[in-house]
């Protein structure tokens, strides 16, 4: 089969169209035929071994320092069930599915073997496989950060910091899901986009500073690390939670402080670990219903990975970039 390898860190370049071996599915192991996958904002880190300090010591563990350990990236998928070991019962060959693998990686391949309980579930009917491969981490993260960390509740008031990106048009959707009132901040060419997502309001950070307005709010998402608790504070209302997805030891250390003293908090923290496959069921059957799309940027197919990766590097991407398979 057909695979995006890299066996050092480095550019783009690292990055090549390779042949390696069709894995063969374990007993509880189910083969899955990847349709398309995404390039998602971790996979050039990942590339590139460009971390928060905070974060080398285990993801060098897990991964490699030197090297990698694991050469094939790619974290999220849509396709179909190929083959299922002797001993799956919920899948059968044929099966429509999406999911996602973990610290496994491995997507950006025409195939993969996943546990029978992986994070993986029954595509959404009314998506076509690059579409569904672009819900679960942006999605998955958003619901997490909102309703399980933030305890988001009805008419509470977010805003959403890089609502046109992957979390950020997940999170735009899901608040409003949820019952917020929701407040996108982006850049201008994004705010149609943004307001067609559900936005009450959209604010275009290059001509608007949302701190210096004197709007409060009940829950501020920064989905892509571009803001402070210094800076944001000011437009958090009592009890209000500050949520970010990219931290380091500066952000621990205030998560711990502010969690100390009750009032505004930050929270963060790695939401993958929280994920679940009736999580994905549940988006699953918000796209059926017409309540959560996704937004792609960019398709590629596989053998262009490199220049998918560079595009991604340059933090604007809108929403997400696939990647697609020869013959899906």
């Amino acid at each position: 089969m057909k695979a995006v390898v890299f066996t050092a860190y480095g550019p783009p370049e690292v990055l090549r169209l390779a042949e390696v071996d069709k894995p063969v599915p374990g007993n509880r192991e189910v083969l899955v035929r990847i349709r398309a996958t995404t390039v998602s904002a971790e996979d050039p880190k990942m590339r590139a071994f460009k971390h928060p300090p905070l974060l080398w010591l285990p993801i060098g563990l897990l991964f490699g320092f030197r090297r990698p350990r694991k050469t094939i990236l790619g974290m999220e998928f849509a396709g179909e069930v190929e083959a299922v070991g002797r001993d799956v019962t919920r899948y059968r060959a044929g099966d429509p599915v999406f999911g996602y693998t973990g610290t496994g990686l491995g997507a950006h391949a025409e195939y993969r073997c996943l546990p029978e309980d992986a994070i993986m579930a029954a595509r959404p009917g009314n998506m076509s496989c690059e579409q569904a491969a672009c819900i679960p981490n942006g999605a998955l993260t958003a619901l997490v950060y909102l309703r399980n960390m933030a305890r988001l509740r009805p008419q509470e008031d977010v805003l959403v910091y890089g609502a046109s990106g992957a979390v950020g048009t997940a999170a735009v959707q899901l608040a409003k899901v949820l019952g917020a009132r929701v407040t996108g901040v982006c850049s201008g060419r994004n705010v149609a986009l943004v307001e067609s997502l559900g936005a009450d309001e959209v604010i275009d950070y290059t001509k608007e500073d949302f701190t210096r307005s004197g709007r409060t709010y009940d829950i501020v998402f920064d989905t892509i690390g571009k803001t402070s608790l210094a800076r944001v504070e000011g437009s958090l209302r009592p009890g209000g939670r500050y949520l970010v997805t990219v931290f380091g030891v500066r952000e621990l250390l205030q998560m711990l402080w502010t969690w100390s003293r009750g009032g505004k908090r930050i929270v963060g923290g790695a939401s993958n670990f929280h994920w679940t496959r009736d999580d994905l069921a549940y988006l699953r059957d918000l796209v059926e219903l017409g309540k959560l799309t996704a937004v792609i940027d960019r398709s590629y197919p596989l053998a262009d990975a490199a220049e998918a990766h560079r595009y991604v590097e340059n933090g604007h991407k809108r929403g997400n970039v696939v990647l697609t398979m020869a013959g899906g």
